[in-house]
């Protein structure tokens, strides 16, 4: 694949980003793109490694022809790799930009800490391709005259969304928000992933026969069994949206708050929505963000552009190695310190952290009580220490889908955290033309996970409508 000397002969080169001191006084995407040029150098690094691991189970959950790809960009035939990355990726320019890129944990090369640069090269195959045109409306010739309502916008709704449009069924979407995306538009910071590359999207499934109803609640505003029927087939693609509650001491106090209102608001304002709740804003403020995943990192990020005064992140985990034992963990994601773009910018980070509870002064936040832990994640007695905050996230991760509405109307059977139970298989709920896919079945989980989810669950529909099916899975 590639060179075949070229791993040998060429360093790996990643994207740059804008210096943190410029970035912050922004919500734009900060990535300085490489040259097509050097593009085309890193995909030459790709070695014919017998077994690429790069786009096994452990390395893309869409199974992307990593090899392929990069062979065909270093052979100058971007058009070509366009056309097979969409064949495994609906949303390569989504992925290429927030996917934190197992692949290249799992490429060969990365036993040496220099994988090949898999993810930029993603990005810049799916940004070309839009920039010259080749991403065009794909419609489907036949119609079949089947119905399916899709429940949810987010990555595993759009992508179910435009494999069941070019099988030739009438597709619509239905979508809480006035916009489509689900967490894609109203989580993922702008500085991460600007949105008119979901706008673009939703504009070229329109164009395919997808059908988006906006302000739908379903559940809420619509009762669910009303889309039962009047579709021969009801997803169910609604994210996972219930988080994890501490239910620490002093937490209903004013400052206080989980980690997507926040995210969400600041969504909005950039995306000049209206926001119809009290403001909550990192202007001035000394911030404490509780957790140490993505989420919490795209709250930092946000509260530094919305000018904070400070802000520490805190995390239960002790602080892991610098670098991974490559013989004992590689090809599998590794457990080792990684520094995200919006920590980088300043925050402060505090390991093996327990949080122990709020404290203020006349209901208002002024600041956190800590201490550190065991190995067993314990609170040390003796180590209780006090942080200066004036608004603190919780950013612990989500429990399971949002039972209220929907999926209590569904009636559909809930696993044992509380998600839509369905198979990875058949995507099938215990409710007959009922399905489900992506993180309101599976969890919380990763945007490319919910494109496999949602990729796999039209399959598994077309086929229970039409008997046979030529989608992939």
């Amino acid at each position: 694949m590639g060179k075949v000397t070229g791993f040998l002969e060429i360093d790996r080169r990643e994207q740059k980003y804008q210096p943190a001191s410029d970035r912050i006084r922004h919500f734009r995407e900060f990535t300085l793109p490489l040259p097509d040029a050097e593009v085309t150098n890193q995909a030459a690094r790709c070695m014919d490694c017998g077994i690429p691991f790069c786009h096994g189970p452990n390395g893309c959950p869409v199974h992307n022809q990593i090899p392929d790809w990069n062979d065909l960009v270093y052979r100058d035939e971007w058009e070509e790799a366009a056309r097979n990355l969409h064949t495994t990726n609906n949303f390569p320019e989504f992925t290429g930009r927030v996917c934190p890129a197992p692949c290249e944990e799992a490429c060969t090369l990365n036993l040496e800490d220099m994988p090949v640069t898999i993810k930029t090269v993603e990005q810049a195959i799916a940004d070309k391709a839009w920039k010259k045109g080749w991403i065009k409306p794909e419609p489907a010739a036949v119609k079949t005259g089947k119905k399916v309502a899709i429940v949810g916008s987010g990555p595993a709704g759009l992508a179910a969304a435009q494999q069941l449009a070019r099988a030739g069924h009438d597709v619509h979407v239905f979508e809480r928000e006035p916009k489509a995306g689900g967490l894609l538009r109203y989580g993922i910071p702008d500085f991460k992933m600007e949105k008119h590359h979901i706008d673009r999207r939703v504009k070229q499934m329109e164009a395919e026969g997808v059908t988006f109803h906006y302000n739908e609640n379903i559940g809420i505003v619509r009762p669910f069994q009303e889309l039962l029927d009047t579709h021969d087939a009801v997803l169910l693609a609604g994210g996972s949206e219930a988080p994890r509650d501490p239910k620490l001491p002093g937490q209903e106090m004013e400052g206080v708050h989980f980690a997507m209102p926040y995210l969400v608001q600041s969504n909005r304002r950039e995306g000049d929505e209206p926001v119809n709740e009290i403001p909550i804003l990192a202007g001035g403020k000394h911030v404490v963000v509780v957790g140490g995943g993505d989420t919490a990192s795209d709250c930092v990020g946000t509260a530094f552009r919305q000018g904070a005064l400070s802000v520490t992140q805190l995390d239960i985990r002790a602080v892991p190695p610098m670098k991974e034992d490559k013989l004992a963990v590689w090809p599998y994601w590794p457990t080792k310190f990684r520094t995200s773009s919006s920590q980088a910018e300043g925050a402060e980070r505090e390991f093996a952290c327990a949080t122990l509870g709020i404290e203020g002064r006349n209901g208002r936040v002024t600041g956190v009580k800590c201490a550190r832990v065991d190995q067993k994640r314990q609170p040390i007695p003796g180590t209780e220490f006090v942080l200066r905050a004036d608004l603190v996230f919780l950013a612990i991760g989500f429990a399971h889908a949002a039972h209220p509405g929907l999926i209590e109307q569904s009636g559909a059977a809930l696993d044992k955290r509380g998600n839509v139970e369905a198979d990875d298989l058949a995507y099938a709920t215990s409710v007959p033309k009922l399905f489900a896919a992506g993180d309101m079945r599976r969890g919380q989980s990763l945007v490319v996970w919910a494109i496999r989810e949602g990729r796999q669950a039209a399959h598994a529909i077309d086929k229970e409508l039409m008997g046979a099916t030529t989608l992939p899975r």
